[in-house]
C-alpha cells in the first residue's frame, strides 16, 4: 500500500515510462525537435540547441581522437559556463564516463578523486590549472596520476561573446592573473584547439542505458574518503523524467532555468541541466551565486524555474533592495540540500508569486526521491511524497522490519533512479543496496497520508550552505596539525547556511595554537566550505566505553547552550532569519576562490545570465 498516491495531483501518474536511450541521445532528440531554440545563455552570449549539439559532437570526436575510449573517465572541473554543458554531453557522446569535479577542491581532495576514478582526461579552467599541476607534479608522466594522460584547458573567455572575450583576456594580462599553461607539453591542449581540429561527428558508440555508467559523482563517507557513486544513463534519464512529471505544468520549449546551483553537483546536474535539456528550455548560466547579479538576471531575463538551496532564497528575501526587482516570472522552485524554513518559503512566495517547495534526495539516487507537490497539498517541515516510480519505507534500525506511520526509523528508497553502486567498493555497495532498496542512512517518519519528514541523520554529514561536509575528513586534517591531540567535528545551526562546521579541540601538552592558525591550516587543506567556522578548546571530549567520540553528546551540549542563551540576557543564539546576511571571513574566502570567475567588472550585461 502506498498512502502517498492518494495525495498525488490528478495530473501526475503513479509511475512513469523511462525511455531506453542514453543521456547523449537526450540532447540529440531535443536538438532535432527544437534546433533554433536557445539552449544556453551566458553573459550575453546565446547558443542554440543545434549549436550546442554541434559543439558536443566536436568535443566527443576530439576526445576519441586523443584515444579516450568507451568507459574511460573524463573529469570536468569547471564552474557554470557553456563549456561545462558541452563537456558533459560531449564526454557521454564519446562513450566515456563524466566525473564532475568540484572546482573548490584543494590538492589533496583533487588527487584522491582523480586517482580513485582513474580519469584519463580532465577538462579544466585555466585559472585552476596551477592547482592541477601541483597534483600531477613536475614530471606528470612519472607523477602520482599516471592514468591522467590528457589535460584540456579552457577559459571563461571561451564562453563569452565578442567583445567581452577580448576584454576578459586584456584584464587577465593587466592584472597579472593569466596562468602559465604549458600547451603542447605533458598532454596539455587548449579546448578551442581541440574543437577546431576535431571532426564534426564522433564515432558512434553503442550504449546500454541500463548497465553503462554515465556519471561518477563523488560523495563523502564515514571513512572521510569520497567515494564515486555510479549512475547509469538510465538512472539519470529516469530522474529527469520523474521530476518533469512532478512539474507537470512546465511546457516544452518555453521554460527558462536559472542555473545558480553548481552543475558539478548532482542536484544542479539533474534538476537544472538535464531537466532543461529534456524540456528544451533555456539554461541561464551563472558561474556563482551573487545576490545583485541574480536579482538583475531574474528581472531582465525572466526565468521561470529556479531550483536552489535555502541559503539562496534566504539571501534574496533579506536583500535590502529586493523590492526594486520584478521577480514575478518565477513560477517553480525546488529547494534541496538542507531543510527549508517556513518563513523563507512564505516570504519568497510572497515576493515572486511562484511556488517554492522542499524536496529530498541523495547522490545515490540521482538525486531526487521525494518532493512536496508544487500545485497541490503540501506539508510544511516535510520532504513531501515519493515522486512517480519511487517506493519508500521506514524500517526499524535494528531489525530492519517496516514500521507503521508515526514511528521513526531509517528511510529506504527504491526506484529506477537508484545507483548501480559505489566505484570499486563492493563491500560499501552491499551495505547500501540490499534487495533493490537503498539504505539512506537518514532517520525519518511517515505520517498517515504518506508524507515523509527527516528527523535526524544517521550519518554524521553536515550540510553547510547546500554542500555536504563529512566530519571525519575535517577531523583528519585537524589531527595532522602538530599541536592537536584530539579533534571532533559537528554541524551547528547557522541562520544563513542552515548548518556550519564547529570543531572541538584538545591540545597536546605544552602546545598552543590560535583559532586563526587552525583556520589557515584548514584552508590550505580543505575546500573553503569545509573549514570550521567555530572552534572550542576543551580538556576532554565525551567518549563511549570503547573510546569513540560521542558526537550526540556534543550536539546535546550545543542545544542546551542555545536554549539557555536568551535566559542569560544574550541575544537569541540562532535567529531564524538574519536581517541581512553579511559575508563573514569564510564567505569572503569562498568568493575569492578562483573556481568561479566572472568577466571583468563593468563588462557584464546586468541580468543576463544564471549549482
Amino acid at each position: 500500500m502506498k498512502p502517498w498516491l492518494r495525495h498525488y495531483p490528478q495530473e501526475v501518474a503513479p509511475d512513469v515510462d523511462i525511455p531506453d536511450y542514453s543521456v547523449a541521445e537526450l540532447l540529440r532528440r531535443t536538438a532535432e525537435g527544437y534546433p533554433e531554440h536557445t539552449a544556453l545563455y551566458f553573459h550575453g552570449k546565446k547558443m542554440k540547441y543545434r549549436e550546442l549539439l554541434a559543439a558536443a559532437n566536436r568535443l566527443a570526436a576530439g576526445l576519441q581522437a586523443l584515444g579516450v575510449g568507451k568507459g574511460e573517465r573524463v573529469a570536468i572541473m569547471l564552474p557554470n559556463c557553456p563549456q561545462t554543458v558541452i563537456a558533459y554531453f560531449g564526454t557521454l557522446m564519446a562513450g566515456a564516463i563524466a566525473v564532475m569535479t568540484n572546482p573548490l577542491y584543494v590538492e589533496r581532495e583533487l588527487e584522491h578523486q582523480l586517482r580513485d576514478s582513474g580519469a584519463s582526461a580532465i577538462i579544466v579552467l585555466d585559472l585552476l590549472y596551477p592547482r592541477l599541476a601541483k597534483v600531477r607534479g613536475e614530471e606528470p608522466e612519472n607523477g602520482p596520476l599516471p592514468a591522467l594522460r590528457h589535460v584540456i584547458v579552457t577559459s571563461i573567455k571561451d564562453g563569452l561573446p565578442f567583445p567581452k572575450n577580448q576584454l576578459y583576456s586584456l584584464k587577465q594580462r593587466r592584472d597579472g592573473k593569466r596562468p602559465a599553461v604549458p600547451y603542447g607539453r605533458h598532454g596539455v591542449i587548449a579546448y578551442t584547439r581541440l574543437l577546431r581540429r576535431a571532426s564534426a561527428l564522433p564515432k558512434e558508440t553503442p550504449i546500454d542505458s541500463a548497465r553503462d555508467i554515465a556519471l561518477l559523482q563523488y560523495t563523502g563517507g564515514t571513512t572521510g574518503l569520497a567515494k564515486g557513486v555510479m549512475l547509469t544513463h538510465r538512472n539519470l534519464i529516469a530522474n529527469a523524467v520523474q521530476t518533469a512529471a512532478w512539474c507537470y505544468r512546465m511546457e516544452d520549449g518555453r521554460e527558462r532555468f536559472l542555473a545558480a546551483l553548481p552543475l558539478f553537483h548532482v542536484f544542479g546536474l539533474t534538476v537544472v541541466m538535464n531537466q532543461a535539456v529534456l524540456r528544451a528550455g533555456m539554461l541561464i548560466l551563472l558561474p556563482r551565486f551573487e545576490i545583485e547579479p541574480v536579482l538583475e538576471t531574474i528581472k531582465n531575463l525572466k526565468p521561470t524555474v529556479f531550483p536552489g538551496a535555502p541559503t539562496m532564497y534566504v539571501a534574496i528575501i533579506n536583500y535590502k533592495n529586493v523590492n526594486k526587482y520584478d521577480l514575478s516570472s518565477i513560477e517553480a522552485c525546488v529547494s534541496g540540500a538542507a531543510p527549508l524554513p517556513l518563513e523563507v518559503q512564505e516570504r519568497f512566495e510572497a515576493l515572486t508569486g511562484g511556488k517554492l517547495i522542499e524536496g529530498y534526495g541523495l547522490t545515490e539516487s540521482s538525486p531526487v526521491t521525494h518532493a512536496n507537490p508544487l500545485w497541490g497539498k503540501r506539508k510544511i517541515a516535510t520532504i513531501g511524497l515519493p515522486i512517480p516510480g519511487t517506493d519508500a519505507v521506514i524500517v526499524d534500525e535494528e531489525t530492519g522490519e517496516p514500521l507503521p506511520p508515526g514511528q521513526i526509523g531509517e528511510l529506504l528508497v527504491r526506484g529506477p533512479q537508484v545507483m548501480a553502486g559505489y566505484w570499486n567498493r563492493p563491500e560499501e555497495t552491499a551495505a547500501a543496496l540490499r534487495e533493490g532498496w537503498l539504505y539512506t542512512g537518514d532517520l525519518a517518519v511517515m505520517d498517515g497520508d504518506g508524507y515523509f519528514a527527516i528527523v535526524d541523520r544517521k550519518k554524521d554529514v553536515i550540510i553547510a550552505g547546500g554542500f555536504n561536509v563529512y566530519p571525519r575528513e575535517v577531523e583528519e586534517v585537524l589531527y595532522e596539525h602538530p599541536a592537536v591531540k584530539e579533534a571532533a567535528v559537528i554541524g551547528v545551526k547557522d541562520a544563513y547556511r542552515g548548518e556550519t562546521v564547529k570543531a572541538f579541540i584538545i591540545l597536546k601538552e605544552g602546545r598552543t595554537v590560535s583559532r586563526m592558525q587552525l583556520d589557515r591550516w584548514c584552508r590550505e587543506r580543505l575546500a573553503a566550505y569545509k573549514v570550521p567556522h567555530q572552534y572550542a578548546f576543551r580538556e576532554e571530549l565525551p567518549m563511549s566505553m570503547i573510546g569513540k567520540v560521542l558526537r550526540r553528546k556534543l550536539h546535546e551540549e550545543e542545544a542546551a547552550a542555545v536554549k539557555d542563551a536568551p535566559e542569560q540576557g544574550g541575544a537569541a543564539a540562532v535567529p531564524v532569519i538574519p536581517a541581512q546576511p553579511e559575508a563573514d571571513a569564510a564567505d569572503k574566502a569562498d568568493a575569492a576562490e578562483p573556481s568561479a570567475p566572472l568577466p571583468p567588472s563593468g563588462e557584464t550585461n546586468r541580468g543576463e545570465d544564471d549549482r
